[in-house]
This record gives C-alpha cells, structure tokens and sequence, in this order.
C-alpha cells in the first residue's frame, strides 16, 4: 500500500483542507440531525435514562475513532490506486496483485461490484435521509408546519437533481464556508447543551459502553442498528481521496469534524439527561427557539451539499465501471475545463432522482428510512474491509503484513457485528438496499459477460490482421485519397467494417488504421503509455490505446498523440471513421448461449440497444463516421 502525493504548499493545503470539508465530510456531518435520536427510537426500546444515554454516547464514540478515525483516516487512506480510493479502486489494486486464478479473482470481482452495487443504495438514501430530517425541524418551531414537510422536500430534492447539469464549480467555492459555519455550530450548540450536565463527558471512557452490554446485551447489541448512523459517509472519505490527498482529509478529521461530531453528540446526549422527553428533536432543541428557523435552514444547506457529494460519488463510481466494462457506455458530460473530476452522466442522474423520489414518497418520514440506511453502509464497509485484505499483498515486509492482517480481523469484526445488529431491519427497509444492490449487480454482471460472449461472437472465425494485410499488400484494390480508420475490440483479426467496406464499395484508402481502445486497472496511464502504434506495413497502422478507469477515452487526443509520439499524421478533413454496429437476434437454442440465461440475454441486450453511440462516448466528429451493420446470433 502507498500513499497519495499530499502538497506540501501550506495555503494549498489549506485550501484543499477546506474544499474537502464540504465534498468528503458533508454526510457524515449531518448525521447528528438523526443519529442519536433514531438511538431512542420508541420501537427500538430503549429508554433515555442515564445508564442508557451514558452508554449510547460511549458506543458512538467508539464508533467514531475505531472505524472512521482509525479504519478509514488513518488506515484505508494508505490503500490507496495509484492515488484513486474507493472500492472499485480497491476491487482493481487487489486483482492486480492477486494471482490470475478464476476462482480468486471471482471473488474479489464479487466483493468490488458487490460494494459498488451497494453504492449505488446509498446513493438514493443520503439525499432523502438527509434531506427529510433537516425540513423535519419545521415540526420543532410549530407542529402545524408538519404538512409542509413532504412537499418542501421533494422541491429541494427536484432543484438538487436539475441543477447538477451545470456542476459545482460555480457554487463549489461556497461549499467549505458553508460546511465549515455548519461545524462550528454543532460545536457551539453541543458546547451548549454540555453545559447543563457536564456529567455527560464521562461517556468518553469505554467502561460505559461495556457496562451498557452488560446490563442489557440484547438491547445493546439492537442498538448499534441505530449507532452505525454516526459513521455514514466514512466510505466517501476513502473514495474522494483522488480528488485531495491523505492530508487535507486527515487534517480535516482530526482538526474540525471529529470534535464537532463529539461535541454536539454529546450536547445532545447532555440535553436528553436534563429533559428525556427532549430526545426525539435533541438535535434542534439545542437551539434557543428564535435560532431553529435559521438552523434549519443551515441544516437544509448542509444535507444539499451532502447530496451533492453523494451523486458526485455516484458519477465517479458508474465512469469507473464503464471504463471496467462492468456498465454500458453513458453520455458523460464535463462540467468544468480545470477539474477533470467533475462530470455529470444525465441518464445516471435522472434515474437517481426517480429512484430518491418514490422512496420519500413511500417511506415519508425520515425515521422511517433509516433502518434501511444502516444496512447500506455496513454492506459497503463489509466489502472494502474484505477487498482490503487481498490489496495488502503490496506490502513487502512480513511482519508488516501480518499487523495489518490483525488490524484487518479487528474492523471486520466490527463491520460483522454492526451488520448483524442490522439484520432485524430488513422487513422494515433494510430490503430496499439490497433491492438496490442486487439490481446493480444483477445489471453489472450481465453486461459484462453479455459483452464478452458478444466479442467471442463477433470474432470468431475472423480473418488474422497479419494474414489480411499481406494479402492486400500483395494484390492491392483501387485505392482512394484519405485515412481509414476502423475502430475493432480485438487488436489480431480483421474488422467486420473494412471486410464490408471492401465487399461492396471495392475500395480501400491510401492509409489504413486499426484502432482498438481498452482501460487497465490503474486510475490513470500517462499519455508516454498510453499508445501502442506498430506499422503493419507500407500503408496499414495499429494502435492499442489504453486508458485508466477514470479517465475519458477521446479518438482526437489518440490521433494528437500518434503524430506528436510516433509520426502517424492524419488529416482531419481526408479522414473517415468505420464502426460496426451490432444488432442482437436472440437465440433460444441454448448452445449458442454459452453461459447466459434467456433473461440475461434478453436485459443484455436492452441494455445494448440503450448503451450511447460510439461517436458520442469516445467523442468521434459524427460527420466523418460511417457505421456498418453486423446482426450476431446469441
């Protein structure tokens, strides 16, 4: 495991500190508004009386230094790709060091898409969750307003989704100072409710949790159903490590939100000792009373910028698994000419949106939601806990590795044991996670091997490029002015394209190119290896282009790179693009199947007939294309 290069300008550190607080920090920054109270749900049992606040805030402190401070800042922040983090990341720097074995590599594939899949749940929780529990705190400035919960929050969440076609560089720099007032107000609103029962700082010490165990074990053990709430988010701090480095979300962590975090929980847990009939709104009734109109509107401002960094995570994730081939190619949109990062997948976006809408129109309340959010989040940390453990296998020193091993065994425990306490959820919400994630997964699977069986389709039986090549070289057809270029999936046989173009127009160009265009498994390839270009012959060029899975293939910057690297010019007005187009008849007679059921096939190919044009994903200028149709039978 390495680490990502941090910069070591302090202003740029701290500006990268600060831009972090907002796009890493938001989620998990707004769970006070539900965490400690959902503790206290009444169908959960458990009543607010000393013993029981005591140990409720020891366990949520605990929680937040073993998984978030010390699993994810301080340990999974080093298991970095090549600078990239998160699952998919994690899923593909395990792969890479893991010996090409099928059943190994089955399971790591599980485990990463698994997550990913997962992601994809908590992609639609986080803004409805969040979303919902700060307009909530209209019902604490008057009951009445209670009718105006559901509406205001399916406007906020329609805004959230319809403006993100124009991206958060123009309201990201409002981002930090936002999250940053959002912080310091925990701090002082828990400062505040500390200060009624300072008694409440005992909590601290472990001896409470393990007392709260000890008393009432099964009740204990139910409630870290609603404990794993304070450490929602922690899988963002892993995956946006690419966009600032170790540092700024470290020094983020320790210097701001894990002492707000602390503060206002245990302000909180402080007010429900004074008043425990005060727990189910703690968060707001913090507040003096002429201060909760305004602090619901920072709250809304807080769980927006959450949202946002979740669909950002979302856009992230479904660019690395097109790029992994696990998703069909989408319309990816650049909304920012400095920050490559920052793109928006409209199709993707759309149906988040849907998808973030029914759920608020089904589960109504945020209480409601939330069984459903714990089980997300243990499912993702289960899976990156696992993957981790094959990662490991870049560490060179023995006794290092088997530390780590140990660490590895510890969180998987916790991760085990917050899932378990989840489990009695599932008919309650935690279904609507796995819904998700089985859906995703059923999708990612499908198009994988679907596309896989539909190469070994297409090239079967294909003429060998070298073979092809000769042959024309030595008895040529009419050749024309101009460049040919025949994009192909396979880099040895010959183009279906050029053997139709050949067939019916008896012609071929004066210069040919064959391009074939993968991803790898690193975040990113410099462009000195991102091309192979070998000359076939007098009049024939071959070139392999690779990209990482964050990156955006682009036949223009291919073409740059070819002439400026090796010499290959083409002259954009005497250039012509042939691809083929695949039309699907599907076969019931299964020996023509391989290993795909009739239902696969038939989402397979829905999701091909839906994928984007080739001309639009690898940015192609449309009227210099000629597309020729191929029907393959599966």
């Amino acid at each position: 495991m390495s680490a990502t290069q941090d910069p070591q300008d302090p202003k740029k550190l701290a500006a990268l500190t600060l831009t972090a607080l907002g796009v890493v920090y938001g989620d998990i920054g707004t769970s006070p508004l539900y965490a400690f109270a959902e503790c206290f749900s009444p169908h959960h049992g458990l009543v607010p009386n000393p013993a029981n606040v005591l140990g409720i805030l020891s366990l949520i402190t605990w929680a937040l230094l073993l998984v978030i401070s010390f699993k994810y800042v301080l340990f999974m922040l080093r298991a970095d790709n090549n600078g990239e983090g998160g699952i998919l990341a994690l899923m593909a720097l395990a792969l890479r060091n893991t010996q090409r074995q099928r059943g190994q590599f089955s399971i790591f594939i599980l485990l990463g898409i698994a997550g990913a899949a997962l992601f994809y749940g908590d992609g639609v929780l986080t803004p409805a969750v969040s979303v919902l529990s700060a307009v909530e705190g209209l019902k604490v400035i008057d009951p009445a307003f209670e009718r105006l919960v559901l509406p205001l929050t399916v406007v906020i969440i329609i805004v959230l989704f319809a403006v993100q076609r124009h991206g958060t560089a123009g309201v990201g720099k409002f981002f930090g100072p936002v999250v940053v007032l959002w912080f310091l107000s925990l701090a002082v609103l828990g400062i505040g409710g500390i200060l009624r029962d300072p008694s409440v700082l005992k909590a601290l010490s472990p001896h409470y949790a393990i007392q709260f165990f000890a008393a009432q074990p099964l009740l204990a053990f139910l409630s870290l159903g609603a404990v794993v709430l304070v450490v929602t988010g922690g899988e963002a701090i892993y995956a946006d490590m690419g966009h600032f480095g170790r540092k700024p979300i470290q020094y983020g962590w320790f210097g701001v939100v894990l002492p707000a975090l602390l503060l206002n929980y245990y302000g909180q847990g402080a007010l429900a000792l004074h008043d425990p009939s005060t727990v189910g709104q703690a968060f707001f009734l913090l507040a003096p009373k002429s201060m909760i109109l305004p602090l619901v509107i920072l709250a809304t401002g807080a769980t927006v910028i959450a949202s946002q960094a979740l669909i950002s995570g979302v856009f992230s994730i479904t660019r690395q698994a097109i790029q992994l081939g696990y998703m069909p190619r989408m319309n990816i949109e650049h909304t920012s000419d400095s920050e490559i990062g920052q793109i928006y997948i409209p199709g993707v976006n759309w149906a988040l949106c849907v998808a973030v809408l029914l759920l608020v129109f089904s589960f109504k309340t945020s209480a409601n939601i939330l069984p459903a959010y714990g089980f997300a989040i243990c499912g993702i940390m289960i899976m990156t806990t696992a993957t981790a453990f094959v990662a490991l296998k870049q560490v060179n020193n023995p006794g290092r590795t088997r530390a780590i091993r140990v660490l590895l065994v510890a969180f998987a425990t916790i991760d085990i044991a917050l899932l378990a306490a989840n489990v009695p959820k599932i008919p309650t919400g935690g279904w609507f996670p796995l819904a998700v994630g089985l859906v995703m997964l059923v999708m990612m699977f499908t198009w994988k091997r679907g596309r896989r069986q539909l190469f070994h389709r297409i090239h079967d039986g294909e003429l060998p490029l070298e073979m092809f090549v000769q042959s024309i070289e030595a008895s040529p057809p009419h050749r024309v002015e101009g460049t040919a270029i025949f994009m192909t999936g396979s880099a040895d046989t010959t183009p279906h394209a050029l053997l139709h173009n050949l067939k019916h127009n008896k012609v071929l160009h004066e210069q040919v190119i064959f391009l074939t265009i993968g991803s790898t498994d690193v975040p990113k390839v410099a462009d000195k290896d991102k091309l192979k270009v070998t000359r076939l012959s007098a009049s024939f060029w071959q070139i392999v282009a690779t990209y990482g899975f964050t990156e955006d293939p682009s036949v223009p910057e291919i073409l740059v790179l070819a002439e400026r690297d090796h010499g290959l010019v083409c002259d954009e007005m005497t250039t012509s693009y042939f691809l083929s187009r695949e039309t699907i008849i599907c076969d019931r007679h299964p020996a023509k199947r391989y290993d795909m059921s009739w239902p696969q096939l038939k989402v397979f190919t829905w999701m091909q007939r839906n994928a984007s044009r080739p001309t639009d994903f690898y940015k192609i200028p449309a009227n210099r294309v000629v597309e020729m149709g191929t029907q393959v039978e599966m």
